[in-house]
């Protein structure tokens, strides 16, 4: 404390003294040591900041650059969409909604289309809202009966085989009346590495790493309702998967998302008019949407028959219609909460 009180007062002594003792330009005898301490200080200050703000900047454009990389490694599917008239086609979504057709293949069909190769397992209609607070996910059984363009009619995942992505897209607006504004093909296969990289997901209370998910997902002949159960069980995968990657810290964890973002290109393939800044833009639109605020059904059915010697699902067309209405004119939400809507589907599945 006396050391301390004695300092001050030299400051100040020194400080008066010096205020006394200038020459007749009035600059002073010698430097303030108050002030020249107070520059040190903030030279400091700013450099320090500058530091801070130049280590930031890095930060921010490595991770822009690592996020433009994963998403430069997902493939591009060239003619993905339609060429038919645009008179042909069924009218966009009302305002800025968008709707994505989601669709799984088996073993490496993500890859490249080559006809009568295979069929597509999974066919989802993804809406997102105009103003982004939600997500709509419906699901088609891939046995429904249904008109496929220039071939006559047959099973829905028919299409993806004879006619490749463009071909399957047509046909689910034909039959929906729901116009894509884009696809994404899932390789059921690269979900495996992916959901390793959130370390796993819990389905019905049990732990599965990537290897027994897509086991999960692929089941479907021991299952009671066969395609319509395994709709279900994909669904409920990806609900558990949002979840865990949400939920858990791994957006926010640099090494754990670095990892994720490895796995990206093995996962999906997109149409080739969905540029990297129309996937960064979706993202940051949807940065505040949680696993509560997507939301599962699936198309309403009137059951199962045999038709040309084949196991095949009927959509039921009267109760489907205002579903597709609702996905059309971007009013999800208000027609879910009228009671109207197929039952969401619950996070515990056969």
């Amino acid at each position: 404390m006396t050391r301390g009180g004695e300092s001050g007062n030299d400051d100040a002594a020194r400080a008066a003294k010096t205020t006394e003792t200038t020459d007749d330009t009035g600059s002073e005898a010698e430097p303030t040591p108050p002030r020249r301490r107070r520059r040190r200080w903030l030279w400091i200050s700013l450099g320090s900041l500058t530091a801070l703000l130049l280590l930031t900047g890095t930060a921010v454009g490595l991770a822009y650059w690592r996020t433009d990389q994963a998403l430069s490694s997902i493939e591009r599917i060239p003619d993905a969409l339609p060429t038919v008239p645009e008179a042909s086609q069924p009218p966009r979504t009302e305002g800025d909604a968008l709707v994505y057709l989601l669709a799984g293949v088996d073993d490496d069909q993500a890859d490249g289309w080559q006809a009568g190769a295979a069929r597509s397992d999974t066919m989802m209609l993804l809406q997102i809202p105009a103003d982004r607070r939600s997500a709509w996910l419906v699901s088609l059984p891939r046995d429904t009966w249904t008109e496929i363009p220039g071939h006559g009619e047959a099973k829905l995942n028919a299409a993806y085989s004879w006619g490749g992505p463009s071909l399957m897209v047509e046909t689910i607006q034909n039959l929906t009346g729901v116009r894509i504004d884009h696809l994404a093909l899932i390789d059921w296969s690269g979900f495996r590495e992916f959901t390793d990289a959130v370390g796993g997901v819990t389905i019905d209370g049990e732990h599965l790493d990537g290897r027994e998910a897509l086991a999960y997902v692929r089941e479907r002949k021991s299952l009671p309702e066969g395609d319509l159960d395994r709709t279900r069980r994909q669904q409920n995968f990806l609900r558990s998967l949002l979840n865990e990657t949400l939920s858990t810290g791994i957006l926010t964890d640099p090494r754990r998302l670095n990892g994720l973002l490895n796995t990206v290109g093995d996962v999906i393939s997109v149409d080739d008019r969905l540029s990297n800044g129309d996937l960064r833009s979706l993202a940051w639109d949807l940065r505040g949407i949680r696993g509560s605020d997507v939301h599962y059904m699936n198309a309403p059915v009137t059951g199962s028959a045999m038709i040309e010697g084949q196991s095949v699902v009927l959509l039921d067309d009267e109760a489907a219609a205002p579903l597709w209405e609702a996905i059309r004119t971007d009013s999800m939400p208000a027609f879910a909460a009228s009671g109207a809507a197929p039952p969401e589907l619950g996070p515990t599945v056969r």
